[in-house]
């Protein structure tokens, strides 16, 4: 290798540590962003929350096919709503939630929705995708998404609604996990601990409230795993500015290695001729 040949090499790499410190910066940036919509949203969902688990030993199941249809000998599949990443340089985390979702559904039984170009890759394992809603900004899909998963399950399409997602648990580490989104299960059996008068009509109080519920947690879902996206690809970014900054180093060691060498020959080179100049 050449002084030329490792010139160029630096030169391709340090174009390449830019590319990827921007990257990390543009990602730290998107985080903090979707971290911080994350904890705004947070107190309405609590709210939402709380507000059913205290009405919960008061409300009839047969108030919304919701909480539970009757029950008949129909065998229906499951749908899967699957929240990957539009792109990739972002570590394991498409990688770890489609492995959890092999391990852990029943393809055979099972539809799919998904959001995100990455989550395409389900077709490989033969899932049957019924329909995409991948765009550059999920987060404004989510009530048209809601409202098509809904309307599959109120027509009895299918018997359970099941989300998958990466949870942002910190900078470092998103987890794959699975949340039954309908039917919804409701803490009944629960102390009465105050008397609470439903008006107008209980019926339509208490579906508009799940209806709220169950979309702000598929928005939730989509937050976190945005969140979890951009903190994975900051920290890969991060360490592919390292490498490269490593590349640099031992590159130019040896770029230096071999400018000593031809030095130091040229200057044998020199000594000999002299002393034989000298001895003639």
């Amino acid at each position: 290798m050449n002084i030329r040949t490792i010139r160029k090499k630096i030169k391709s790499v340090t174009n390449v540590k830019k590319i990827t410190k921007a990257m990390q910066l543009v990602s730290a940036i998107k985080m903090k962003k979707a971290q911080q919509v994350a904890i705004d949203g947070r107190p309405y969902q609590t709210e939402i929350e709380n507000i059913i688990r205290a009405v919960s030993p008061k409300i009839d199941p047969s108030l919304s096919p919701l909480i539970a249809f009757p029950e008949d000998k129909i065998e229906r599949k499951n749908l899967a709503i699957v929240v990957a990443s539009n792109k990739g340089l972002c570590g394991s985390f498409n990688f770890n939630l489609l492995r959890f979702i092999v391990k852990n559904t029943d393809f055979k039984n099972t539809d799919f929705i998904i959001v995100g170009k990455k989550a395409n890759l389900l077709s490989k394992f033969s899932a049957n995708i019924m329909a995409d809603y991948s765009s550059n900004v999920p987060l404004n899909n989510v009530s048209a998404l809601f409202e098509f998963a809904l309307n599959k399950y109120l027509d009895r399409t299918y018997k359970k609604i099941e989300l998958y997602h990466n949870l942002f648990v910190s900078t470092i580490q998103s987890n794959p996990v699975v949340t039954t989104l309908l039917p919804i299960k409701m803490e009944l059996g629960q102390e009465k601990t105050s008397e609470y008068l439903i008006e107008p009509n209980p019926k339509k109080i208490i579906d508009s409230l799940l209806r709220s519920f169950v979309e702000e947690k598929l928005r939730f879902a989509l937050i976190q795993s945005e969140a979890g996206e951009h903190s994975l690809r900051m920290m890969a970014m991060k360490n592919a500015t390292d490498n490269a900054t490593d590349v640099i180093y031992n590159l130019t060691m040896v770029r230096n290695k071999i400018r000593q060498e031809k030095i130091t020959s040229e200057l044998l080179d020199m000594v000999t001729a002299k002393e034989s100049v000298e001895s003639n």
